[in-house]
């Protein structure tokens, strides 16, 4: 992959060709959905590779492309680190899960997995416009895109690249700390133009391994009262249980390998509405 090009006054039709190579691409996936959470530690890349997942095991072709530039998750999550992405021509092919998703993340391109990226707004915006424009994702039904945390720049790049996605899902957990957060969220989506899809309250409760008792550590309904105040469709609750944590520790996310545990049922019930919703 090629270090992002920093264009000058004469680059007008290298910029044009990378802006039509984006369209084409991004014109063979009906469905372009954002994850953004306003606070980092609120699950949020979980949720978005257990939406892909899920979306993929309901038969849909479905892409997952990971742009947090500073943390990327994604490849922890789904088990796919060491992997690196193959080459077609000029295209990038993304690396494959299990057979049901196609998979891009800054973390495939990392030599050590212990390098910082220190990187300007600039080069950002440049490999999120490679990962859309460059990587050969093919006709899709559904791209699932995993924001950073926060409103800087990987989110307003990938907003100029989309132009016109489907909406944003945004995860919250249940604390005040976390939900003040997401209301700038709300507010950049609203400003920027993108619809919200909804609201998902992730670790919402304590589901005991040995009983089932869900127990409020983080206290509980804080997302669904403020997606009311904020009028805003709220898509669920996701409780933290046992499985959530190994999942995530074994790259076997949980909607797939543990789908009867609380949090896998309720994974699928997001998928099922958000596919709802969306069609």
């Amino acid at each position: 992959m090629s270090t992002p090009h920093a264009c000058g006054s004469n680059d007008t039709q290298w910029i044009e060709q990378e802006q039509n190579a984006v369209q084409h691409r991004m014109e063979q996936i009906r469905h372009k959905i954002l994850v953004l959470s306003g606070k980092g530690g609120v699950g949020k890349s979980s949720v978005a590779a257990n939406i892909a997942v899920g979306l993929a095991l309901r038969g849909l072709r479905t892409g997952l492309v990971d742009i947090d530039i500073h943390g990327p998750s994604i490849p922890k999550i789904l088990g796919l680190e060491g992997m690196l992405p193959e080459q077609d021509g000029e295209s990038l092919l993304p690396v494959g899960y299990d057979g049901l998703l196609s998979v891009m993340s800054v973390g495939f391109l990392l030599q050590d997995r212990n390098n910082a990226l220190i990187w300007r707004a600039p080069l950002k915006h440049g490999v999120i416009k490679q990962f859309l424009g460059d990587v050969a994702w093919g006709p899709r039904d559904w791209l699932v895109v995993d924001c950073p945390p926060g409103t800087g720049d990987e989110p307003i790049s990938i907003v100029q690249l989309l132009k016109n996605p489907d909406g944003a899902i945004i995860v919250t957990t249940p604390q005040d700390v976390a939900l003040e957060d997401v209301r700038k969220s709300i507010t950049f989506c609203r400003e920027v133009g993108i619809p919200i899809i909804g609201l998902v309250e992730n670790m919402s409760g304590f589901a005991c391994p040995h009983c089932g008792t869900v127990v409020n550590i983080f206290k509980k309904g804080g997302g669904e009262a403020l997606a009311a105040e904020m009028q805003i469709p709220f898509l669920g609750s996701i409780p933290l249980d046992a499985a959530v944590a190994a999942s995530g520790d074994s790259g076997e996310p949980v909607i797939q390998h543990a789908a009867e545990s609380p949090s896998g049922r309720a994974f699928s019930a997001l998928v099922d509405t958000l596919v709802r919703n969306i069609a």
